[in-house]
């Protein structure tokens, strides 16, 4: 059996302000919240943000980091805050905000951040050499990639997305039984 251990990376400026994507580093007190947060596993993932490897550091993990773990990519607006893109382009934003098939200019919309955390879910589920082995990995990624995660493994649609509120360093359980991934609340 497999236990994935999925926790948001610590705080950001970029978090805390509403702004879409980038690489902010993470708050100095949110790393030192990160430090209490230990958790044993057999393998250590995280996304490519430097909030994500940092937060992995202060956990005590030795992550590998994998791409695929990424934030959700927002094209021309990454980097930029939401309220000054609702000032500057209040149609385009307000149509992504209601439709989650709709991508930002040149960005991911709400459906390939799920279809990549399907996929990489549906990775770790292959077998291993000992199926009935029981191994515990842990992956730190941005709240948005937590997110899709939690849709992908309840088959839920798009438009659940926004309705997943999930705070940093908030952790989600995953089990793998029989080939289907459930969530475990503890």
């Amino acid at each position: 059996m497999t236990v994935l251990r999925l926790v948001a990376h610590a705080l950001t400026p970029g978090l805390r302000g509403l702004v879409l994507g980038g690489d902010p580093e993470p708050d100095r007190a949110g790393l030192e919240a990160a430090r209490s947060v230990r958790i044993e596993a057999d393998a250590a993932y995280c996304g490519p943000e430097p909030a994500a490897v940092k937060t992995a550091e202060a956990m005590g993990l030795s992550p590998i980091v994998d791409p695929a773990l990424r934030d959700r990519y927002y094209g021309d607006w990454t980097g930029r805050d939401l309220e000054e893109l609702l000032t500057v382009d209040p149609e385009r934003v307000s149509a992504w905000l209601e439709r989650p098939h709709t991508a930002p200019p040149g960005g991911e919309t709400e459906n390939d951040l799920i279809t990549r955390s399907a996929n990489w879910l549906a990775d770790l589920a292959k077998p291993t050499e000992s199926p009935e082995e029981r191994r515990t990995v842990v992956a730190v990624v941005h709240p948005s990639v937590v997110r899709g995660m939690v849709l992908a493994a309840l088959d839920a649609p798009a438009e659940s997305l926004r309705r997943v509120d999930v705070r940093p360093l908030a952790t989600v359980t995953f089990s793998l039984h029989a080939g289907s991934w459930s969530l475990a609340f503890h």
